[in-house]
């Protein structure tokens, strides 16, 4: 399998999932979120993919400053409806590392490990997205602007050819190289791109 190697340089996602050691998935609980994992299943990398990564791995580190985060205990709101935007594509990337979802996930085992109803869209709130504790209710918003990162100038004129169907194989190779190159510079621009504050 080959990818770009710089995803193997970003930090990986820590958790802690209860019920995957109730049911002996992983010992203790214990595992992690590659961004290679979340590109495998979102099926593409690209700035919305990394933002998401991204605005998760922050936010999991202040509400859990010193230990795993506990997947299955974080509650998640966004400002934009589920159908606007990318607010979709990014729910489905924080689902996976959170267990958070709106309706569809797992309603638990006689009241414990639910993660339906975890994830709220259309909230009031101002930032990206909030990141909440269950347990001890304390937020993160978080604050993402892949724009601080402006794409290529050579990316626009390369995709109008690949739409109309007139890029050649190099051209398209090119095209997936600076693509990936703008992802790479979001991970190398953590502090530009992504903004934090306690609610």
């Amino acid at each position: 399998m080959n990818y770009p190697k710089f995803y193997d340089s970003v930090e990986i996602i820590k958790v802690k999932d209860p019920l995957s050691n109730v049911l002996g998935a992983f010992e203790s609980g214990a595992y992690e979120f590659s961004y290679l994992d979340v590109v495998k299943s979102a099926g593409h990398s690209c700035p919305t993919v990394a933002g998401a990564y991204l605005m998760t791995l922050v936010a999991l580190k202040e509400l859990y400053p010193n230990e795993r985060a506990i997947r299955g205990d974080i509650k998640v709101e966004f400002k934009e409806s589920l159908t606007d935007g990318v607010a979709g594509v990014i729910g489905n990337v924080i689902t996976q590392i959170t267990g958070a979802t709106d309706k569809s996930g797992f309603k638990g085992l006689n009241e414990k490990f639910a993660r339906h109803s975890l994830m709220k869209f259309a909230s009031n709130i101002e930032s990206s997205v909030r990141f909440t504790r269950v347990d001890n209710k304390k937020s993160v918003d978080v604050f993402y602007d892949s724009s601080k990162i402006p794409p290529n100038q050579e990316m626009q004129p390369l995709m109008q050819k690949m739409i109309k169907g007139l890029a050649t194989p190099s051209e398209l190779k090119k095209f997936g190289d600076l693509w990936q190159e703008r992802v790479a510079e979001i991970f190398e621009n953590i502090d530009s791109v992504i903004k934090t504050k306690e609610v």
